[in-house]
């Protein structure tokens, strides 16, 4: 015999009735999430700042070492290895130690080395130094600092070098990070979806556990080989003044009043 254990299926549409009778309690719990997740970003995540300095790369012909490039408005992508080739430069211990020295930091060359970020503007012979802190006075100088330092730095290592600065780093007049409207974004996507997951597995939890037999057709339809014998009314008063068959204690779906 087949019970409701044994063949349990998912009624989508009550699933969704279910979940939007509990839109209120979803939309609540996405705000309390999205609010918690906005106090800790504002309490415990402290803000950076990001200063940006501009190079650009303008050599005719150059070389490193025993290797010789040439470069026009046609060989962008010869330009764009170059550029490779000055970022690491930059970030090598020496460099990175001259800059340390200059501008007074209280850092190590590693501690340094994370905190900046250098990559070519795409399809130029350009570049970008972006320096991040915690200060954005500091984040000013470290990039200010590294456009004086870099170009006499490069300048010693690839033969007929030529780094000009196009853009001096300004003092940031924001922070970069973190984002309290994405993070509180991020934190009401999460709430409600979690309320969702709660909501959706009480409901299957209750479905699974529904062993009450509503109707008389409902019976026969789970035990088709089991013949019905009879029917228990519910006494209760209706609305009426009359008594009727319930469904609950096993009326007919179409018993009417007595």
């Amino acid at each position: 015999m087949n019970t409701k254990q044994e063949e349990f299926e998912i009624d989508l549409f009550k699933l969704i009735k279910f979940l939007w009778s509990k839109s209120l309690v979803i939309i609540l719990i996405a705000l309390l999430v999205g609010s918690l997740v906005f106090g800790a970003t504002y309490l415990f995540i402290t803000p950076t700042y990001e200063a940006t300095a501009s190079f650009y790369v303008n050599n005719s012909s150059v070389s490193l070492g025993s290797a010789r490039l040439t470069i026009n408005a046609s060989e962008l992508s010869a330009s764009n290895n170059l550029v490779y080739t000055y970022v690491f430069i930059l970030k090598s211990r020496t460099t990175l130690e001259d800059v340390i020295a200059k501008a007074d930091l209280p850092y190590t060359y590693k501690i340094l080395s994370k905190m900046i970020e250098a990559k070519p503007v795409t399809n130029t012979a350009a570049f970008n130094v972006t320096v991040t802190s915690e200060s954005p006075t500091e984040s000013e100088l470290i990039a200010n600092t590294i456009a004086e330092v870099l170009p006499e730095r490069i300048s010693e290592i690839v033969d007929g070098s030529n780094v000009k600065i196009v853009d001096y780093a300004i003092v940031p007049s924001g922070r970069s990070a973190p984002s309290f409207t994405k993070n509180t974004l991020i934190g009401c996507i999460i709430g409600g979806l979690l309320a969702v997951a709660i909501i959706t597995i009480r409901f299957l939890i209750a479905e699974q556990n529904d062993v009450v037999i509503h109707s008389a057709d409902e019976l026969r339809e789970m035990y088709p080989d089991v013949p019905v014998l009879t029917l228990i009314p519910d006494m209760r008063l209706s609305e009426k003044k009359g008594y009727y068959y319930s469904s609950y204690y096993g009326g007919d779906k179409n018993a009417k009043e007595a």
